[in-house]
């Protein structure tokens, strides 16, 4: 068997042919993606067959974080050069801007559907998504790019900031009355971070990245740190641990989440580069969360990132699913272009194989979820996963290891000889 434990002498993100196996992923996943363009407004979810889910109506639900996740991507798409990906971008911040946001309360609605908000309540991970939508919009130079990176910048920070604990609160009616029981959780604001940190980019404003590194700060270096490195996700509104908080399963698992772990990993790389490597903890807190992941997420027997674990480090949810796999391509890259070290390159190749192997078949569709022996499951997802990670996954390792992939698609690059 191939010993793939050696020190590789040439890094695949080097090889030409990896490089090009990259690419034709990213338009694979790009144009297939292209069949959710709902003509009614926003983008459809696709089943197995990469087919558009409908009601029997033709009607559709459309999420916040789904809505604003296409426009991300197909603005990377326009930035690479993707034939109709501008038509895309267009057709989602319209619909973001007339369908989701509410003209009435502000903010964003969680869900829509042709006759109006399906689920009307104002989430965290939503408005997130909105603020990463308008920094893409405004690195392709959409027309409408600052009226929504200003309207998101300000109900995050009238809404949702509490800067008492330099982060934000989770959710809200429409009307902006706390939603349930008092709730804090992780991964709203880990995606606000790479939001944040997008929008700085984007604009230069400075308040962006003073949030971001807030968050950052609470998370990693105070909470995470004090927690032999396992990343707490739910808390009471104090921010204290709620080790025995279980939501949903898919957004709000019991436990910590490996995957998480992974994609700080590579927020901190990012944040550190953003921030002129002023926090010198980032680096160190990004290996250190990155190994660890490995060592108690890892499935040593089949492969794989087990979902979720207990507070000792042990399996509770032994499903793989494909976020976290694309997660760790990112913070192999981006850990390999701080701290060159062979062992960021084997996991890189290792990561690579088993989705190589389990996760994407022949025809380039991803599947969601796989139990512990690799075997298709659709408890937690069915059809097609969204664009959003495997896209990352596909462009990270390509471009400079620095800010994020719409900052890095933006640089001028040289002249294709002819």
């Amino acid at each position: 068997m191939l010993d793939d434990t050696k020190a590789p002498a040439t890094a695949w993100r080097q090889q030409p042919y990896h490089r090009d196996w990259l690419l034709r992923q990213a338009g694979s996943l790009l144009t297939g993606f292209e069949a959710g363009f709902n003509p009614r407004g926003g983008f459809f979810d696709l089943d197995d067959a990469g087919q558009p889910v409908r009601n029997p109506d033709g009607d559709s639900v459309r999420g916040l974080h789904a809505t604003t996740r296409m426009i991300y991507c197909y603005a990377l798409g326009h930035l690479m050069g993707h034939p109709g990906a501008s038509r895309m971008v267009d057709h989602g911040m319209r619909f973001l801007w007339e369908r989701h946001r509410d003209t009435r309360h502000g903010g964003y609605f969680w869900q829509v559907d042709d006759a109006g908000p399906r689920d009307d309540a104002k989430q965290a991970y939503g408005h997130a998504f909105v603020l990463l939508a308008g920094a893409a919009a405004k690195q392709v130079g959409h027309p409408d790019a600052d009226r929504l990176i200003a309207d998101a910048l300000d109900t995050l920070e009238q809404r949702f900031w509490e800067p008492a604990h330099g982060a934000v609160a989770e959710e809200f009616t429409a009307d902006w009355q706390p939603l349930g029981a008092p709730y804090r959780g992780q991964n709203s604001n880990m995606h606000l971070t790479e939001a944040l940190m997008a929008a700085y980019e984007a604009t230069g404003n400075p308040r962006c990245l003073e949030m971001a590194e807030s968050i950052a700060d609470l998370l990693i270096r105070r909470i995470t740190a004090n927690n032999a490195w396992r990343l707490p996700e739910h808390f009471s509104a104090d921010w204290t641990l709620d080790p025995d908080y279980a939501g949903s399963e898919m957004f709000r698992p019991a436990g910590t989440t490996p995957g998480h772990w992974l994609e700080w990993s590579r927020l901190l790389v990012q944040l550190w580069h953003a921030g002129q490597h002023r926090h010198a903890w980032m680096p160190e807190a990004a290996a250190t969360m990155f190994r660890k992941a490995i060592q108690e997420g890892w499935d040593p027997e089949h492969g794989g990132f087990v979902y979720t674990l207990d507070w000792t480090g042990l399996p509770l949810n032994t499903d793989k699913i494909w976020w976290p796999l694309c997660e760790a391509v990112g913070a192999a890259a981006f850990l390999d272009g701080v701290t060159p070290d062979p062992f960021h390159e084997i996991w890189y190749r290792r990561i690579w194989d088993y989705l190589g192997a389990h996760v994407i078949d022949r025809d380039g569709r991803w599947m969601p979820q796989l139990d512990r022996a690799n075997q298709a499951k659709t408890t937690l997802f069915t059809g097609r996963p969204d664009l959003y990670h495997a896209l990352q996954a596909c462009l990270i390792p390509l471009l400079p290891a620095r800010g994020s992939l719409l900052a890095e698609l933006s640089k001028p690059r040289p002249a294709v000889d002819q």
